[in-house]
């Protein structure tokens, strides 16, 4: 039998409701592994070993309250949990310990699923390369000289290498679709409102989602069954519930390709991979038409609302990181003819995407335009040549995704010619993640690409 700590998260609960295995093993299985792999990842960088095997113990003396009981699962290190030390990536909040659970925490603590501890996560997630002062770079587990991406590397790497079955994250401009390319594990970048997040100073901002994280679309597809649903505190939540059927055939769908975006410099093993999966598209009996789609507007909208963000939300606290600062002055200098701008550009986009899936089920293209980067790198500077001007821009081919309102996968789908991991971009319409999941679903039983470990 497959290692307890490679099995499926779904394959987990299966075993655990037969009491084939126990939480309690289950659980120690997990933290035997993170004890021998951690040290050179850095994936998961607050750990809560003692108060996990208790919440095991008590798993296993009850019958299953949910989807998820006795299964282990890692939260980011951006979303509070009561009692157990969040540091947002900053040395602001190394201390930090909330006394409340964000929702997501939560929901998934009533389906039974059991903390293991915190994943590694840039300052406030600000940058899709996983390292910040507090605990230094996660390293990516098929190449540890290399990034694990970000912002939710720290979940990508831990999956990767069985640490945990199921992780959270969040995603503004690609931080749950990047480090899954990363890691060659599955990332979902739900429908805006799909996953309901709670704030009190931007309630309606719809640019930042958070979501699943998993080595397998089916435990992606269980965990945002528990993370979704209705709740009134956000005002775009959404009220209608989350099902997916992950065999309904593809034979028939209507598959654009794009890659580039529109003109973007993408590394050309990268796009080799990804053009590679076009055409698992049609082996698999879909409608697959390389498209010359122009989502350049994404640009300037997506810039725009990011900086007055990050001006709202940390433009008042001293001693920020480089990459943070950077983007609360970038807000500081946003004016009301900007925001208008950028709210015109991302309603037109909208129209016209909209146009584009009344001819197409689903958009392929690149998650990220480069693969794996060295890990003392800052951030990729040039792409075959092209340089490029700061830190944001080499992520385009994922935050242009992330103004369209749409759902978005990361499924792995190659590696290079040196075993790096690279994932194709699955974008459905607006509202449409199951649509989406049953497509990465038969790409993903179609290549099992997902399958291959790393050895650490």
């Amino acid at each position: 039998m497959t290692e307890l700590h490679y099995l499926t998260a779904t394959e987990m609960v299966r075993l655990l409701r037969a009491r084939e295995i126990s939480a309690v093993e289950l659980m120690r299985a997990h933290l035997a592994r993170i004890e021998q792999v951690n040290p050179a990842v850095n994936a998961i960088v607050t750990l809560v070993a003692e108060r996990a095997l208790e919440a095991a113990a008590a798993a296993d003396a009850s019958e299953p309250k949910g989807p998820l009981h006795g299964v282990p699962v890692a939260h980011k290190d951006l979303v509070d949990t009561a009692g157990v030390r969040t540091t947002y990536g900053s040395p602001l909040f190394a201390d930090h310990v909330p006394e409340s659970d964000d929702i997501l925490v939560e929901r998934l603590r009533n389906a039974g699923a059991i903390a293991i501890g915190k994943t590694n996560t840039p300052e406030f997630g600000t940058g899709s390369h996983t390292v910040n002062e507090v605990f230094g770079a996660t390293r990516n587990p098929y190449d540890l000289s290399r990034s694990a991406g970000g912002s939710s590397g720290g979940a990508a790497a831990a999956l990767a290498t069985g640490m945990v079955p199921l992780a959270d994250g969040s995603d503004m401009g690609g931080s749950l679709r990047n480090p899954a390319s990363f890691c060659n594990v599955v990332g979902l970048r739900p429908t805006p409102g799909r996953v309901p997040d709670i704030s009190d100073t931007a309630a309606w901002y719809t640019l930042a989602v958070s979501g699943p994280m998993a080595r397998t679309v089916e435990d992606l597809t269980l965990m945002m069954s528990v993370m979704s649903g209705f709740d009134p505190r956000s005002p775009y939540s959404i009220k209608e519930p989350f099902a997916a059927d992950l065999e309904a055939p593809v034979r028939g769908l209507r598959v654009a390709f794009s890659p580039d975006l529109g003109g973007l410099p993408v590394d050309h093993e990268t796009a080799a991979v990804t053009a590679s999966a076009a055409k698992v598209f049609e082996r698999l009996g879909a409608h697959v038409e390389q498209v010359d789609l122009d989502l350049s507007d994404a640009d300037d909208a997506f810039r725009i609302y990011r900086a007055w963000y990050y001006a709202l939300s940390f433009g008042e606290l001293n001693g920020l990181g480089a990459n943070t600062a950077w983007n609360v002055e970038q807000g500081r200098l946003v004016t009301g003819a900007d925001l208008a701008r950028a709210e015109k550009l991302r309603s037109g986009l909208y129209q016209r995407m909209a146009a584009f899936f009344d001819t197409y089920d689903v958009l392929v293209a690149p998650v990220s335009q480069v693969p794996p980067f060295p890990v003392e790198q800052p951030y990729v500077d040039e792409i075959n040549g092209v340089k490029l001007p700061d830190y944001l821009t080499w992520m385009r081919s994922a935050y242009w995704i992330s103004v369209l309102h749409a759902p978005a996968a990361s499924v792995p789908a190659g590696f290079t010619s040196t075993g790096l991991p690279v994932g194709v971009q699955i974008v459905g319409r607006p509202f449409d993640d199951a649509g989406v999941l049953r497509v990465a679903h038969a790409f993903e039983q179609a290549t099992g690409h997902g399958t291959r470990r790393p050895s650490l």
